[in-house]
């Protein structure tokens, strides 16, 4: 199985699981180390409450009915994950790879200048529902990974090879029309609202209370969404005042909520649709995205264009030796899946039987839409 994709997503989204602990209620067994039911389902837990199914409210009917089709796909990916997660960690402890507080503290300051700041990068943590800790957990890993990789020798990117990439894939520098614009944003996330509640009341909540509350919450934000956009309508030589006293997007708060130049795919799609459409220094109507509402106002227009070799040089050598960490890690793990011993104590856990599932799922699918196009004829 290629993993490189699946390294993609753990290595730069951040998505992994704590090593193996406490050795009950055994589901897999990779070599000496074991996983455990537990750590199976915090991380189907954290998968779930992360996907977009989630925002569409469809987390629960998820978690009840195991068999769908959402569930099986999402606890695929978790099994392979933890499986590659394991493997690399295996080679990492065997080359005696460590990773010191000094180089997670050096990379986390990368990360954070590469998004704008510590506040920034604390909201956006924030909006995911990762924890500082976890955060840094994660990192700590990422770190390891591109040191078993660059031990390979086979992750360095010439100058000769970033002119030539750039050359052969001139279109990908290419940019449309892009907007300058700044925001205020009113965090309204029901999954974040939902975790707020249950850490700081004391009293368990049952699923209406919970419910009610959070929508009490929603219709607030919403509210001060129209407030503010209303009074900025009327004056939008505040915007970037209210931006810093009320956006919840601190990183460009600080900067009177200017966000810079963006293309339409870099924002989710309705706020680029408003966005696009707007005209200058104009103060837009609340608009609702999966962070909640944004209040916008776009401050400049610029042309398509392409971006220059020079100016773009450093970050796309970064990137390509990212991609060949990624294929380096991806020949390490199919190398060590041959010579390992895994297996599956409960086979429900499986991917092959998993992947059975899925394909009877698929079938019933096919057969039931073949039906009702029988029926409409």
């Amino acid at each position: 199985m290629n993993t490189k994709k699946l390294l993609a997503t753990m290595l730069l989204a951040g998505i992994l699981v704590t090593g193996c602990g406490v050795k009950k209620d055994v589901i897999i067994k990779i070599n000496d180390s074991v996983v455990t039911k537990q750590e199976f389902e915090k991380l189907m837990d954290s998968q779930i409450a992360q996907s977009p199914f989630a925002q569409m409210g469809m987390a629960e009917g998820m978690k009840e009915h195991k068999d769908g089709m959402l569930y099986l796909m999402t606890e695929q990916g978790v099994i392979n994950q933890i499986i590659v997660k394991e493997l690399l960690e295996q080679e990492v402890k065997a080359k005696g790879i460590k990773v010191s507080n000094k180089e997670v503290d050096k990379a986390i300051a990368k990360i954070m200048d590469q998004m704008g700041g510590k506040d920034k990068l604390s909201e956006i943590l924030k909006q995911n529902g990762v924890s500082v800790s976890k955060f840094r957990e994660d990192i700590k890993m990422q770190v390891k990974m591109q040191k078993l990789a660059r031990l390979s020798g086979k992750t360095k990117v010439s100058d000769a090879e970033v002119k030539d990439f750039y050359n052969k894939n001139i279109q990908m520098f290419k940019h449309g029309e892009q907007v300058k614009a700044s925001h205020i944003l009113l965090m309204a996330n029901p999954y974040q609202i939902e975790q707020e509640l249950v850490e700081s009341t004391k009293k368990e909540l049952k699923p209406e209370e919970k419910k009610a509350l959070v929508q009490e919450q929603m219709d607030k934000q919403k509210a001060l969404a129209q407030k503010l956009s209303k009074e900025l309508q009327a004056d939008n030589s505040k915007f970037a005042q209210y931006a810093q006293k009320y956006s919840d997007d601190k990183g460009s708060a600080s900067n009177g909520g200017d966000l810079g130049f963006f293309d339409k795919e870099q924002m989710v799609p309705e706020f680029s649709k408003v966005a696009f459409s707007a005209k200058p220094n104009t103060v837009s109507e609340p608009v609702q995205s999966q962070f909640g509402y944004h209040i916008i106002m776009v401050t400049d227009r610029r042309a398509a264009g392409t971006e220059p070799l020079e100016k773009i040089q450093s970050k796309l050598k970064e990137r390509l030796a990212a991609d060949k960490e990624l294929k380096t890690l991806d020949d390490i793990v199919n190398a060590a899946k041959k010579k390992a011993k895994i297996e599956f104590v409960d086979e429900q856990y499986n991917p092959d039987v998993i992947a059975k599932k899925l394909k009877e799922q698929i079938g019933e699918m096919q057969k039931q839409s073949a039906e009702m196009n029988k029926q409409k004829k």
